[in-house]
């Protein structure tokens, strides 16, 4: 009796697919934990206001040069060693040194924790994304991997509510908790069949993060991919995370929460990955919906940065759409995996969305510096002028990739 076909039900809620959406949820959760937990936690550390300031951007900092360090050995290491390799390999590093950070005394070893944390979140999203790409039909691609995003990004709420009502160190122990609980559900999970086939061949170069540079037009995919990203970090490390400073300048009757802000944008994000996914099935285009959500970030920046915001909860509803707008977030790590043959495609996959979150720095600084010439609205203005430009520039110019077969190589 011959074997039915997987409906299309199946096929996206498989065990790979919901394995992979927990996986980025508990990455969310765990990357931006310390952003919500910084204050109380340095303040228990015994440090002044002065002092959680400048020792909170220098940990910061620490987590995110892990990004970019991660970034590059999960990359490689997934290509080389497979896509599993990474997916367990990650969530253990990254778990364990949240335990560890629930017993932190010392802001030096506070940094190296969440340096190491750094490393191991790096791996989570390129990986689940790949593996997810590389077992779904071509048909479903596209929504496949929005859904392990939309559903991932919930991460965000969850660890907003967490630091609500539990201590900052019962936020790590739970973060932990659920990385080393996610770990045991993916023992079921099966490598993907499309680097099976060519793992074993031994003339085949797997994994060479520097092939990324060596031939111009591969160089030009890799750095336009990373310039779509810009504005969805642009919304995120600018206009959310410092939205306290926007709040002030727009003269809002009430402080605004940094955290609240966050919160509203990921629940925005959540949303628009889910529908992004299924606007490229429509559209039969992942350029077109990223074209599309772009346009939308853009539009609701602009009003963002127009100074007409007179109430919080008009704020507040405004970073919702920004959120919603740069819901493209698993759709441009997508169109960047399916833009590289399978012997590189988890180390382009794992290292540009990292790249861009490490874009973040190049961000706050320009935005600090322009701060004393341009006030905080006009700092964050040039800021996002130089992301939108860039990153739809970049959009327009890749190639479309939504009907391309995976299994395929770089030469």
């Amino acid at each position: 009796m011959e074997k039915s076909e997987k409906t299309d039900f199946q096929h996206l809620f498989s065990i790979p697919v919901i394995v992979a959406a927990l996986g980025y949820f508990v990455d969310i959760y765990d990357l931006l934990l310390f952003g919500i937990v910084r204050l109380p936690s340095l303040a228990s550390l015994g440090l002044s206001d002065a002092e959680s300031s400048s020792v909170g951007a220098s940990i910061l900092n620490w987590q995110m040069t892990g990004l970019l360090c991660g970034g590059i050995l999960w990359g490689i290491l997934g290509d080389k060693k497979g896509r599993l390799s990474v997916l367990f390999g990650s969530i253990v590093t990254y778990s364990v040194a949240n335990i560890c950070c629930g017993f932190v005394q010392d802001p030096t070893v506070y940094k190296l924790l969440r340096f190491i944390a750094g490393v191991g979140l790096a791996g989570e999203l390129g990986a689940g994304i790949t593996l997810v790409s590389e077992i779904l039909p071509k048909r479903l691609r596209g929504i496949g991997t929005s859904l392990v995003a939309g559903v991932g990004l919930l991460g965000a709420v969850v660890a907003y509510f967490t630091v609500e009502y539990f201590a900052w160190r019962v936020a790590y122990f739970i973060g932990g908790g659920m990385g080393i609980s996610l770990l045991l559900l993916r023992l079921g999970v099966f490598e993907s069949g499309v680097f099976e086939n060519v793992r074993a061949d031994n003339r085949i170069k797997k994994g060479n993060f520097l092939s990324l540079f060596t031939n111009m037009n591969r160089l030009l995919r890799y750095l336009k991919c990373i310039g779509m990203g810009l504005p969805t970090w642009f919304v995120i490390g600018i206009l959310a995370t410092f939205s306290n400073e926007f709040g002030k300048a727009l003269q809002l009757p009430e402080p605004v929460k940094p955290g609240l802000s966050i919160m509203w944008c990921y629940i925005g994000l959540s949303i628009g990955d889910i529908a992004s996914g299924f606007l490229s099935h429509l559209l039969q285009s992942r350029k077109k919906a990223v074209v599309c959500l772009m346009i939308l970030t853009f539009l609701a920046c602009l009003y963002f940065l127009s100074g007409n915001i007179k109430s919080n909860q008009v704020f507040y509803s405004t970073t919702l759409v920004m959120g919603l707008g740069i819901g493209y977030c698993a759709m441009f790590v997508t169109i960047g995996e399916e833009q590289f043959g399978t012997n590189i495609r988890a180390t382009a996959a794992t290292t540009i969305p990292n790249m861009v979150r490490g874009m973040v720095v190049l961000m706050t600084t320009a935005f600090a510096a322009l701060k004393p010439s341009f006030d905080v609205i006009g700092a964050g203005a040039v800021v996002g002028i130089v992301c939108f430009v860039i990153g739809l520039s970049s959009i327009l110019t890749l190639p479309e990739t939504h009907d391309r077969d995976m299994d395929f190589l770089e030469e």
